[in-house]
């Protein structure tokens, strides 16, 4: 028999289409896309986060622990004594506590490498999976104590897993893969709206400085066109109705002073996200911190948008060659890249028929398969 996959977000996290975080969305993507009979995954998720959760995946619910105010100085300091970070444990061993109630799984700790030891391995094989760098903070000496018991470690593109190599002693190396996420091509393949006299470009994510709106900003007062709208989707969090930072304010005061028309709009709930990029001409995702994948970049192929990027992080995996990449942080370039498919509509037009293509290569169904040739490979894959 098949293991069954349970997955452990983090703590307070949303297994809900409410919420823009990415992990739920993996979680949700790499569960729908499982082969026939495959055993249905279970995900961990604290009491009193969003209710209405994905249908995907069973939810096992159990009482939240609060981490508290010390807690993070207690985990940097007992490392520098050879000893675990207890407080972590404290929070996520809340997570585990009805496995032995479970049958024999695995289980995917996202996010957590201290959740790895607390995964019973006579029953069940832990995985840490990283949709970031979560080993900064950790020595090679307590990342092999850790992570000791991981059948693997789950990286979501090259350029993460390098990264996080380098946090891994020689011995766990090879452990170490990459399983790229995947896109619902079949949700994002929204009726696309028609074209008009604008180039429409639409900008998806979380309204922060490292996501380089300045820079898209920048490239459009450039361009100073009347014919190239620009929309700003997201806030800094996943919370619509949150003040406006500092940023965002300064944001909205350079749109007003530019020529192009420029929009801001809030968060959106994933089940309208389809909706926003049917109705883009092209996504820009300026980037200028090394995004570890850049899911929005596919999910914009997927919608037929064509895509601008930046050349940072796992980004140029996400959209291989059917996206233009561009030097992070050159609004030039990025006013360059825009105004030549403004001007041009048959370069538009094979833009978003490349972007479409790829996105059809690279759905859920090619990431859960890679997820289990993973798994399969390592010992102890069935039972």
């Amino acid at each position: 028999m098949t293991r069954r996959l349970v997955h452990a977000i983090t703590p307070g996290d949303h297994f809900s289409p409410r919420t823009g975080s990415a992990v739920p969305t993996v979680v949700d993507g790499l569960s729908r896309a499982a082969a026939p009979g495959t055993p249905a995954a279970r995900v961990l998720v604290a009491h009193g986060t969003y209710p209405d959760r994905y249908a995907s995946a069973t939810a096992l619910e159990y009482p939240e622990v609060t981490a508290r105010r010390v807690d993070r100085y207690v985990d940097a300091a007992l490392p520098r004594l050879g000893l675990p970070r207890l407080a972590s444990r404290r929070v996520l061993g809340a997570a585990t506590r009805t496995q032995d109630a479970w049958d024999p799984s695995w289980v995917l700790a996202h996010n957590a490498p201290a959740l790895v030891p607390l995964v019973d391995t006579r029953r069940h094989a832990p995985v840490l999976y990283c949709h970031n760098q979560v080993l900064r903070t950790y020595s090679a000496r307590e990342a092999a104590r850790t992570l000791g018991p991981a059948a693997a470690v789950v990286c979501v593109s090259d350029h993460l897993a390098a990264q996080v190599a380098d946090r891994l002693p020689r011995s766990l190396r090879a452990r170490v893969t990459t399983v790229r996420n995947g896109v619902d091509v079949d949700a994002f393949a929204a009726p696309r709206v028609p074209r008009t006299d604008r180039l429409r470009v639409v900008y998806v994510g979380r309204v922060i400085a490292d996501k380089g709106v300045h820079v898209l900003l920048d490239a459009v007062a450039r361009l100073a066109r009347d014919d190239v709208e620009v929309t700003v989707v997201g806030r800094p969090g996943f919370a619509p109705d949150a003040p406006l930072t500092t940023y965002e304010t300064e944001l909205r005061a350079r749109a007003a002073a530019s020529a192009a028309p420029v929009r801001f709009a809030s968060f959106v709930d994933r089940d309208a996200l389809p909706g926003v990029l049917a109705a883009a001409d092209v996504l820009v995702v300026p980037s200028v911190w090394p995004e570890p994948f850049g899911l929005t970049a596919l999910e914009g192929m997927a919608a037929g948008a064509a895509v601008v990027a930046t050349a940072v992080g796992g980004l140029p995996e996400a959209v291989g060659d059917a996206a233009a990449l561009l030097p992070p942080g050159d609004a030039d370039a990025l006013a360059g890249a825009i105004e030549a498919l403004a001007d041009d509509e048959a370069s538009l037009a094979a833009a978003q028929e490349a972007a479409a293509r790829h996105a059809r290569r690279h759905d859920w169904h090619a990431a859960r398969a890679r997820l289990d040739a993973v798994l399969a490979a390592t010992t102890g894959s069935t039972s």
